[in-house]
């Protein structure tokens, strides 16, 4: 369930009523990425993101990652219009999943990242798909793997110029879109 935005135009960091000690209650908030299209895919520049971000996502799975999860952030899930004046530019997106089989070993999932700036390389990645998008390596050490979600959470969870304290959204991510990708495409006709 992805909550309305507060009076600050920006998800809360927990839902309203509830308490920041309830686990349940706190953002990161879990939903499936069609609810993510529905509430967000309101404009001709959102929808475009959107696509983006499916995109994105057919890639990771076209070069083998293909479980975990996703947080989506930035201004793209705020009341950037409202707030801003303008659509958003981009999504911001960190995906969580473990290394493909075929790069499991440390050295070629190295070289494997540095081969992919498509995939791995932020400016690339906004270039190609509108996704200021990152990625946690869900086979690190897990004393590796708190300090970069610590980290990451950390970012995610303020605006960075008024260090507002925000919430976020959590998609899973798996084998397919293809739900995802019809609802777009009519929701994208339908607009046309």
């Amino acid at each position: 369930m992805i909550p309305n935005h507060s009076h600050d135009g920006v998800l809360p960091p927990f839902l309203p009523g509830g308490s920041p000690a309830e686990k349940g209650a706190m953002a990161p908030y879990r939903a499936e990425l069609f609810e993510v299209i529905q509430r967000f895919g309101n404009t001709k520049e959102r929808r475009e993101i959107l696509e983006g971000l499916v995109n994105y996502r057919n890639a990771l799975r076209a070069a083998g990652i293909h479980s975990g999860f996703q947080w989506l952030d930035g201004s793209f899930v705020e009341d950037c219009e409202k707030i801003r004046g303008r659509p958003p530019k981009d999504i911001d997106i960190i995906t969580f999943s473990v290394r493909p089989d075929a790069v499991s070993e440390s050295a070629s999932w190295r070289e494997f990242v540095l081969s992919r700036p498509d995939l791995f390389d932020p400016e690339t990645t906004k270039l190609h798909f509108r996704c200021d998008a990152y990625f946690v390596d869900l086979s690190v050490n897990p004393v590796h793997l708190v300090a970069h979600t610590r980290y990451w959470f950390g970012l995610f969870s303020h605006q960075r110029d008024t260090f507002l304290w925000k919430g976020m959204i959590e998609v899973p991510f798996g084998r397919n879109d293809s739900d995802v990708e019809l609802l777009l495409s009519s929701e994208i006709q339908n607009a046309s």
